[in-house]
């Protein structure tokens, strides 16, 4: 008699894991679907993949989404030292949305982060990439600490005149 249901009891079983893989995933983010699906477009068009998502340029965005805005060890040298584009995950996942606005808003830049373009969202856009990225979830290593000028930066560099 079991053998018979096995299939049944398979698909249940599938069907109550993806409800609580979903329940979880609504409960991490708290935010409408329209609003992660506009975060996700805005971390793509805005290029924020381009640098805090190791191999998403050369790889012309073909990285699974779940390296996502985890940062790179490729360091950006100049004459303001070495900077590295930071895990977003790990770095959102510490803050609240009201924190995140603030950061995003006041953060004392470094190149070769574009900051002008962040400070141009509306309040809605930076929402939506907040709770996008928290969606996600934390994950990764937190990228190397920025290195001034004149000491030696960890790792491989591109380096700006």
């Amino acid at each position: 008699m079991i053998k018979k249901h096995m299939p049944t009891i398979a698909a249940l079983l599938l069907m109550s894991a993806c409800t609580v893989a979903l329940a979880e995933t609504a409960a991490l983010s708290k935010a409408p679907a329209s609003q992660l699906q506009r975060g996700r477009y805005l971390v793509q068009v805005a290029g924020c993949n381009d640098c805090h998502t190791p191999g998403y340029a050369p790889q012309n965005g073909k990285v699974d989404e779940k390296l996502w805005l985890t940062g790179d060890a490729l360091g950006w040298s100049g004459p303001w030292g070495t900077t590295y584009p930071t895990n977003l995950r790990l770095l959102l996942a510490g803050m609240s949305e009201k924190q995140w606005l603030h950061h995003a808003r006041n953060m004392e830049p470094r190149p070769p982060m574009p900051w002008f373009n962040v400070r141009a969202m509306t309040d809605a856009d930076l929402k939506a990439i907040y709770a996008y990225t928290r969606s996600l979830g934390a994950a990764g290593v937190a990228a190397p600490a920025y290195a001034p000028p004149g000491t030696q930066a960890s790792g491989p560099v591109v380096r700006f005149p």
